[in-house]
């Protein structure tokens, strides 16, 4: 018996944008294919919710906008389009060209982990990530645990990384200035 391997089809950025309005899932588009982006647990939802209250309070009347997971963003030098968790944009927001639902300067941009997307996160996502000349700022939230990664842009090509355990840890957010204990972050959550 001959196995067949049938070509993965491809589309262009105008083809999955247009597929993508009218979807009523999230897909990420990598370079050509497109991907669905799997649906969160009840735990991954607490902690997104949590950390964008916590943002939008820390924030009010500050220049900068928040935005959670239907908010997608354009990596041009990767050719991907993407959802973060939750993203810190200085305003105005910029717009891709021609688009007026897709950010393309964030400043801090989170992932909350599941075991299904943690090393595409850390890896794959983060370097393309690092190609937005405004990003400065990565976190890595585990939703199994009170565990946090902290990447912080010190110059090109240079990341320092911290690591915060436990409900008692607090982490300070560098590119704005705000402070987030992890017990606030896994108050809903489950242990």
């Amino acid at each position: 018996m001959t196995i067949i391997s049938l070509p993965t089809k491809t589309y262009t950025p105008d083809e999955y944008l247009t597929l993508e309005v009218e979807s009523e899932t999230r897909n990420e588009y990598r370079n050509g294919e497109i991907a669905l982006m799997p649906g969160g647990t009840p735990d991954h939802n607490q902690i997104a919710v949590a950390l964008n209250g916590l943002l939008w309070f820390a924030l009010r009347g500050k220049a900068y906008s928040v935005f959670i997971a239907d908010q997608r963003l354009w990596i041009p030098e990767r050719n991907i389009y993407t959802y973060p968790d939750a993203m810190i944009v200085p305003k105005p927001v910029e717009l891709q060209p021609g688009r007026k639902d897709t950010v393309t300067n964030p400043i801090l941009i989170v992932e909350v982990l599941s075991d299904s997307t943690k090393a595409y996160d850390r890896d794959e996502k983060f370097a393309a990530y690092r190609t937005i000349a405004t990003f400065q700022e990565y976190l890595l939230i585990d939703q199994y645990q009170p565990h946090l990664e902290q990447y912080v842009k010190q110059r090109a090509n240079q990341w320092l990384f911290t690591e915060y355990n436990g409900l008692e840890a607090k982490v300070s957010l560098a590119t704005v200035g705000v402070e987030i204990a992890l017990a606030d972050l896994y108050e809903n959550v489950e242990p």
